[in-house]
């Protein structure tokens, strides 16, 4: 391709998005230095040189420092170049993999937020919802005085073995025995699970008696009773797990009053 230019300081620094004071450093260091002197000793560099600093400013910004960028150009070869490229292209794919992660969670969070924009929170609603990807934990085990922190500490160690390298951090909500429902008993979950796009179980495609309530994580007596009274009234009767998540919780609300509750207990119609 023919060579284009060659381009003053000034020009250079504002086609490549630097300044003169960087390219002055640059050429001191030895690290970029201008392909001619003209007379006066005015700096002039080539099209060529704007791919060298493009190449710079990604190694500095993938970590690199412009000691190690030097040493690189100073020993430069196609084999040390492939290398260190290489070694720069797995730490972007690391990040993408990072940055897509925390998407996906931050997605989930928003969408968990705007389930509930518009709900009525006095109502007590039977909806037919869609499967919904879960990852659900083992049996809670309560025994010899364990408590709710003792079961979900265990719930993370035991999902964390099971599936290595999967992101923890979404929100860990409670499931409930259709038997444990029936009989009142409704304070501490069977289970806990991860509301995970990615999970490997599934919150069944079902009919749902769903029912909110404002208030924090252990003021859920009420609205439980609630359902189990409109469920009684309306001849529905429970053949599943009842499901307790908390949409709007310490993420975007301050105080605990403030938390809404939602809980979906697993129904259908009663038959004669």
């Amino acid at each position: 391709m023919q060579e284009i230019g060659p381009f003053s300081i000034s020009d250079f620094a504002e086609y490549t998005r630097t300044t003169r004071d960087t390219l002055l450093y640059y050429d001191r260091i030895g690290l970029l230095s201008p392909a001619v002197r003209g007379e006066n000793n005015y700096r002039y560099y080539s099209s060529s040189q704007l791919l060298v600093i493009n190449v710079i400013r990604i190694l500095q910004q993938l970590g690199m420092t412009l000691e190690e960028i030097k040493e690189l150009k100073d020993k430069r070869t196609p084999e040390l170049t492939d290398e260190v490229l290489g070694n720069q292209i797995e730490k972007i794919d690391r990040k993408i993999d990072e940055w897509e992660r925390a998407r996906k969670l931050l997605l989930t969070i928003r969408d968990t937020i705007k389930s509930v924009k518009e709900v009525d929170e006095s109502l007590i609603t039977v909806e037919h919802l869609p499967a919904e990807a879960i990852i659900l934990g083992d049996l809670n085990d309560y025994s010899r005085g364990r408590t709710v922190l003792d079961t979900l500490l265990s719930f993370y160690n035991s999902i964390g073995r099971k599936y290595p390298g999967l992101d923890l951090n979404y929100y860990v909500w409670g499931m409930f025995s259709a038997e444990r429902i029936r009989r009142g008993d409704w304070i501490d979950a069977d289970r806990f699970y991860f509301s995970n796009p990615e999970g490997h179980d599934r919150r069944p495609a079902a009919l749902y008696a769903i029912g909110y309530m404002r208030g924090g994580y252990s003021d859920g007596d009420m609205l439980f009773r609630r359902i189990s009274r409109y469920i009684d009234e309306h001849d529905y009767e429970i053949c599943g797990p009842a499901y307790e998540e908390y949409p709007i919780n310490e993420v975007c609300a301050v105080e605990s009053k403030d938390y809404l509750m939602r809980v979906m207990f697993t129904v259908r119609k009663k038959t004669d």
